[in-house]
């Protein structure tokens, strides 16, 4: 069905209005175990957001032992010992294998306590609804399990860092055979040890993303409003329908790994373990035949598209404020659409690049060679077509413009360097060094990242009614996207120079990093620096934080439509009620009418019938007949 067709209809009150046909919840059931779609995204998001915070702080308390390794951390330092255990950081000094654990644990909560939550399950169960006219998710109490899942599984993180021993510290692949023998052993628990607990909690975490991914992908396909067929749906949609399928399909031979390194360190079995292993100089007693590289295949090939659940929920964040803020179309709409299912398709067969170092024959590793470029392709469309989106447009700086026009460099520069770690040969120097810190976190950091802020200040208005205040978002992202650039453009140079990615020195007694200096300071040296653009992005998120809770109560009260957008959640009041819509939505147009000609406004909401001279605009013109 094409944008110019018309339907006949009419509007009825929704069935699901509140006020006639729903006693009121209380407190408890309304806010805490609701099943409605949006409480839930809230609940996600704000979780996800804390998580991120938390995950930071680690990464700063990473960044001091870097920046000045073997010295007092100052101010916290002593008091660090009594929140982690005396064996952290006596005397305010971290140990080795606090800082491994600090580096595990970082990864872990970042990217499947963090980011997963807050792109996926939290923007996603907010907004797909909405966008797409239906009053809630297809299966709502499975969407709590989900959200219950998720918190049971970031508490069980949590609880980790408070046993005997510390939280896991084999990093956040947890590769065995290492990650078999780790706190284990006289002073350890058989079950409540770090490295135990972080097989647990990812059990909670992996399936609390399975039911929401098949919550997601019905919801799209059943309950889409009436005339909005597929190539109506706005991209966020498209991104959050494939993100849903990757994990589906990713996540379950990675939970049962898990599963199986579980048995490997609770039961004695060997799925992972091979014969012949000497361990403290001691032979281990176990039965043999397990392979180490199995648990590598089955961690990465959730791995990589892990990676495109991250960052296709920020593209179609990005898509959604880029189109309303230039006040026109996106460019090559299908192309975008087409282009996620590729991704989708390949980011399936090219996890075994991150595994050059295992020793594959030529013909594999020509085939991962192969397929990690073609996958380049799809991305490179998306970020071109967002460019050219931006050509001709009539662009309002807004604070979530900022943030996904600043998401677009940062994304390039962290694509673009990742095409020579497609290649084996270029891979085997710069595999494990910083070059691969700084490629991963330019996609994740200030990409996904910044796609996430500017969701958050794009779609405040809608769950709250108010907006937050535009000089203090403006506060935030300034230093945020040069201290981002500071951390981490340097770090290229740092893994060029040989500096490895997991040295709890920092590397300092590596010739390689030392002797050669870059832009003036050698490879160590630039530790500094690093560290401290890191605190100060820190003290750049308190505006943030503050501005956030803030606005919930005093922030400028705006109608249902401040954005002047013309997806259909904008035609849903704010907040919206229980059930979403006041009359249910019809869908007569594509998603992005922005600055047709003739309207008498710029932008044509999704459910204004087309009018029969807007229909004549639209018609092509006939074909010169020849005679």
């Amino acid at each position: 069905m094409d944008a110019s067709t018309s339907i006949e209809t009419h509007h009825e009150p929704h069935g699901h209005d509140a006020a006639h046909e729903h006693h009121e919840l209380g407190w408890w059931r309304k806010y805490i175990f609701s099943t409605d779609h949006k409480v839930i995204g809230i609940q996600y998001g704000l979780c996800g957001l804390v998580f991120l915070f938390f995950g930071f702080c680690l990464m700063m308390m990473m960044r001091w032992q870097l920046a000045y390794p073997g010295q007092a951390m100052p101010v916290i330092g002593k008091w660090l010992p009594h929140i982690f255990g005396a064996g952290t950081m006596p005397d305010g000094k971290m140990t080795p294998d606090f800082y491994n654990s600090l580096g595990a644990m970082h990864g872990t909560i970042m990217i499947f306590a963090g980011v997963v939550p807050l792109a996926f399950a939290a923007f996603g169960n907010f907004v797909v609804p909405l966008q797409i006219g239906a009053p809630d998710m297809t299966f709502p109490k499975v969407n709590a399990a989900s959200f219950w899942a998720f918190a049971v599984g970031g508490v069980i993180m949590m609880i980790s860092f408070f046993v005997p021993g510390g939280a896991a510290k084999s990093g956040w692949t947890s590769y065995t055979p290492l990650a078999a023998f780790s706190d284990t052993g006289p002073g350890h628990n058989p079950v409540f040890n770090g490295q135990t607990l972080w097989l647990i909690g990812f059990i909670f975490l992996i399936s609390s993303s399975l039911l929401g991914a098949i919550n997601f992908i019905t919801t799209i396909i059943q309950l889409r409003a009436k005339g909005l067929t597929w190539m109506r749906l706005p991209f966020f949609v498209w991104a959050q329908f494939v993100t849903a399928f990757l994990l589906l399909l990713a996540f379950p031979p990675l939970e049962a790994a898990i599963v199986m390194q579980l048995m490997d360190r609770v039961a004695h079995t060997s799925f992972f373990l091979p014969a012949g292993l000497v361990v403290n100089g001691a032979p281990v007693s176990i039965s043999g035949g397990g392979s180490p590289l199995l648990w590598q295949h089955l961690f990465w090939f959730l791995g990589h598209p892990e990676v495109y659940v991250l960052i296709l929920p920020a593209f179609g964040i990005v898509a959604e404020i880029l189109a309303n803020n230039s006040r026109k179309p996106l460019w090559g709409y299908k192309s975008l659409v087409f282009s996620v299912l590729v991704i989708g398709f390949l980011s399936f067969i090219v996890w075994a690049h991150h595994m050059w170092l295992t020793g594959m024959g030529s013909a594999v590793s020509a085939f991962f060679q192969t397929t990690t470029l073609l996958i380049s392709i799809p991305s490179v469309i998306i970020l071109s077509a967002f460019f050219i989106s931006l050509w001709g447009g009539s662009i309002r700086f807004t604070v979530p413009m900022l943030f996904a026009t600043a998401f677009l460099p940062m994304f390039g520069i962290g694509g673009l360097t990742g095409i020579p770690l497609a290649f084996n040969s270029a891979d085997l120097y710069l595999h494990d060094t910083y070059y691969i810190i700084a490629h991963f976190h330019y996609i994740v950091a200030p990409g996904t990242i910044f796609g996430l802020f500017a969701g958050i200040y794009y779609w405040f208005p809608k769950a709250t009614g108010r907006k937050m205040n535009d000089f203090w978002g403006k506060v935030h992202f300034w230093p945020t996207l040069i201290c981002m650039n500071v951390i981490f453009l340097p770090m290229f140079l740092q893994g060029m120079a040989g500096m490895h990615r997991r040295w709890y020195d920092g590397g300092q007694g590596w010739t390689v990093a030392n002797e050669h200096t870059i832009w003036g300071l050698t490879g160590f040296q630039w530790n500094q620096p690093i560290s401290w653009a890191a605190w100060i992005m820190g003290l750049a998120q308190i505006p943030f934080i503050i501005n956030f809770f803030w606005s919930i109560k005093r922030g400028e009260k705006v109608n249902d439509n401040p954005w002047e957008a013309t997806t259909l959640e904008w035609t849903a009041p704010s907040p919206p009620p229980h059930g979403n819509f006041i009359h249910t939505p019809v869908a007569y147009r594509g998603p992005y009418e922005y600055s047709l000609p003739g309207s008498e406004r710029d932008y044509t909401m999704q459910n204004e019938p087309v009018a029969p001279a807007e229909r004549t605009r639209r018609k092509p013109p006939a074909e010169p007949v020849l005679v």
